[in-house]
C-alpha cells in the first residue's frame, strides 16, 4: 500500500501527506527538521515520529541550525530526559552534528537548499554517497525519504494522487531535471 493510500483520511498521516510530503522546501530550519525526522524514524514507525513531531520541534527549538549547532552536553542531557521525543543519544547527537554541517553549508553555499540544488540531479545511489560524505546518520532509506519529502527525488506520490498533481505545479527539483539515463 502506498503512502498516498495509507494517508487518505488518516488523522495524522493525512495532513502530512496533503500539505508537506514531496513539496519543495527552501528554509534551512525546515530542511534540518526533515533530516531530523528521518533520522529519528530509523527503526521506528513513521506514525510514531509524526505523533512525536511537535515535541521534537519544541525540544530542538524549532530546528534553527544556529541554535541546535550550539548544543552541548547540557542540552543533550535535557533531550535525553525528555519523554516526549525519541531518547536515543546517537540520533540526538546526529541531529546536532548535522546542524553544525548545515551551518558550514550556509557559509559555502548560502544555505542547505542552495547546496541541494548544486548537487541535483543525481540518482539515489549518488545522493546516498554525497549525503554520507556531508552529513551523519545517512543511510539509504533516510536519504531517500528526505529527498522524496523535499522534492529532490520522484516517488512521493502515486501518479493518480490529486496531491501529487498539485505538487507537480510547484515544479519540484526532480521534475526540472533528471540524471543522465533518467530516474
Amino acid at each position: 500500500m502506498s503512502y498516498c493510500e495509507i494517508s487518505r483520511g488518516h488523522p495524522v498521516h493525512g495532513p502530512h501527506h496533503d500539505t508537506e510530503y514531496g513539496r519543495p522546501v527552501s528554509r534551512d530550519d525546515v530542511l534540518l527538521e526533515r533530516i531530523a525526522l528521518e533520522i529519528n524514524q530509523a527503526g521506528l514507525s513513521w506514525l510514531l515520529i509524526l505523533k512525536k513531531r511537535p515535541a521534537l520541534f519544541e525540544a530542538f527549538e524549532g530546528f534553527d541550525p544556529e541554535t541546535v549547532a550550539a548544543y552541548g552536553e547540557t542540552e543533550i542531557a535535557r533531550l535525553l530526559g525528555n519523554a516526549g521525543i525519541i531518547r536515543n543519544r546517537r540520533k540526538i547527537e546526529a541531529v546536532i552534528e548535522n546542524a553544525k554541517r548545515v551551518r558550514a553549508i550556509r557559509d559555502s553555499h548560502g544555505g542547505l537548499a542552495a547546496w541541494l540544488e548544486a548537487q541535483h540531479p543525481m540518482r539515489l545511489e549518488d545522493w546516498v554517497k554525497r549525503m554520507r560524505a556531508t552529513f551523519v546518520f545517512m543511510g539509504p532509506e533516510v536519504v531517500n525519504e528526505f529527498l522524496m519529502s523535499t522534492g529532490y527525488l520522484p516517488g512521493a506520490h502515486d501518479a493518480d494522487c490529486p496531491v501529487g498533481q498539485e505538487v507537480s505545479t510547484l515544479n519540484p527539483a526532480w521534475m526540472r531535471a533528471a540524471p543522465p539515463g533518467g530516474w
